[in-house]
């Protein structure tokens, strides 16, 4: 399996909104109005400290000020009540997402040929089917919502800051853009070190899964050490990775302190020399400032979602590697089903290589006729279990026919043949559970 992204495997803003927003876009369309409400009863604050510096003190209008407060108040309330709807609706929705795609991806993996099993960790698709999907939240979860709703909110502050100050506002402009630049520039190549952590954590999860089912392998060949040490160089490349993001994230978030204070810095010197010039009321600075905040912090805060939604694309990367791949039961390919059968197998000169061009059976051809035994005998390597896989459908002969009632088996349904094949496997598996749970009484 390769870990490669292909661009048929990326996820993109496209293929993320018709596969997991659309489909819920009466749930995202309701958190969006409530987000919406939200942000609009935050700017009751800053509009209203105007109004109290402005005209309910000078003039000591006690009737207002009650006014003032009971609107002020209200807004808090309002906020408080949607921003607990938002959570709790979009959340719920998040996770409900996460258990589906688990258990497509599951299915997915489930419907894969042999083979792959073989090449890849259990331990690594445990991570894949468990871990990779769980960004997603970030998509259908409040991260979208707020990082729209954050917007909003930046632009509506941003309108009502050029009414009060167009000179102002200009020298707040500035550095947010050189902002949004420089943090477009650094998710940009943040992406491929999520993906990246993804795999790695893949591979440490598949090799400790390996290790602590093996333990008694490990204790007689004194391999302890080995495997401590194996352990740790991948925990150590998984901290390597953490490190390098957590770097770039801190020096987005150091980037937006800095050009976001001097934007504070520069605005506290215009809005002080036009408070004197009488050309700005105390009013409206403090409104500005206090705008400044409502504009600023959903910028501070998309810089951290911007990070989330990343991660969750990376995440998602390798979630669409998986359900791309191709299953082993294809009806296009796989098109003869099978109703009773009788039973006769027949191998036309079968050649098998697992890797490469070495054949670990080259050229076999008999016949294993219903109601007779048939009995493998060789030394070890010599191709019986993989003559055994070859019948089971377990493998895939690189040259030759394998039939079952003269009908080859490359072109026969998996599903009805299985139904009818019964196999002692080399290795015993006990499946957590009773016999009961497992084949219920009808």
């Amino acid at each position: 399996m390769t870990e490669k992204t292909t661009p048929k495997n990326k996820m993109t803003w496209a293929k993320a909104f018709k596969e997991f927003i659309w489909p819920r876009r009466k749930t995202v369309l309701i958190g969006l109005g409530l987000i919406a409400i939200s942000r609009a009863a935050g700017l009751i604050l800053p509009l209203q400290s105007q109004v109290l510096l402005d005209e309910v003190i000078p003039n000591q209008d006690l009737p207002g000020l009650w006014t003032l407060l009971l609107l002020v108040v209200g807004a808090i309330a309002l906020q408080s009540v949607t921003s607990f709807i938002l959570t709790k609706l979009l959340s719920v929705e998040a996770q409900l997402l996460i258990s589906k795609l688990r258990a497509q991806v599951q299915r997915k993996i489930l419907s894969l040929p042999i083979s792959f099993f073989d090449s890849t960790k259990s331990g690594a698709l445990v991570s894949r089917i468990m871990t990779d999907v769980e960004g997603v939240r970030n998509l259908v979860g409040t991260g979208l919502v707020q990082l729209v709703g954050g917007t909003l909110t930046a632009i509506a502050s941003l309108v009502l800051m050029i009414r009060i100050s167009p000179l102002m506002t200009v020298c707040t402009l500035v550095p947010v853009g050189v902002f949004a630049i420089i943090a477009l520039k650094a998710f940009g190549k943040i992406r491929p070190i999520f993906r990246e952590r993804g795999k790695i954590n893949a591979e440490v999860t598949g090799r400790l899964t390996e290790t602590l089912n093996g333990v008694r392998v490990i204790k007689g060949f004194n391999a302890e050490e080995q495997e401590n040490k194996s352990f740790e160089s991948g925990v150590d490349r998984l901290f390597q990775n953490v490190k390098q993001s957590l770097t770039s994230t801190a020096l987005i978030t150091s980037t937006s302190t800095l050009l976001l204070g001097l934007a504070s810095a520069g605005i506290m010197g215009f809005g002080g020399w036009q408070i004197i010039g009488g050309e700005l009321t105390k009013g409206e600075f403090i409104a500005f400032t206090l705008l400044l905040g409502f504009m600023i912090a959903p910028i501070v805060q998309m810089s951290n979602i911007g990070s989330q939604l990343t991660e969750a694309f990376a995440g998602l990367d390798r979630t669409e590697e998986i359900l791309n791949m191709q299953p082993e039961d294809v009806p296009e390919e796989r098109p003869i089903r099978l109703g009773s059968i009788n039973g006769d197998i027949r191998f036309e000169n079968v050649s098998f290589a697992y890797d490469g061009d070495k054949d670990v059976v080259t050229g076999i051809s008999f016949d294993a006729p219903r109601g007779s035994v048939t009995a493998l005998v060789g030394t070890s390597g010599s191709g019986k279990s993989t003559i055994a896989g070859l019948a089971a459908t377990f493998l895939t002969p690189r040259s030759g026919t394998i039939t079952i009632d003269g009908k080859d088996l490359s072109k026969v349904s998996l599903s009805s043949y299985r139904q009818h094949l019964g196999v002692v496997l080399q290795d015993d598996v006990l499946f957590e559970g009773t016999i009961r749970e497992k084949h219920p009484v009808p």
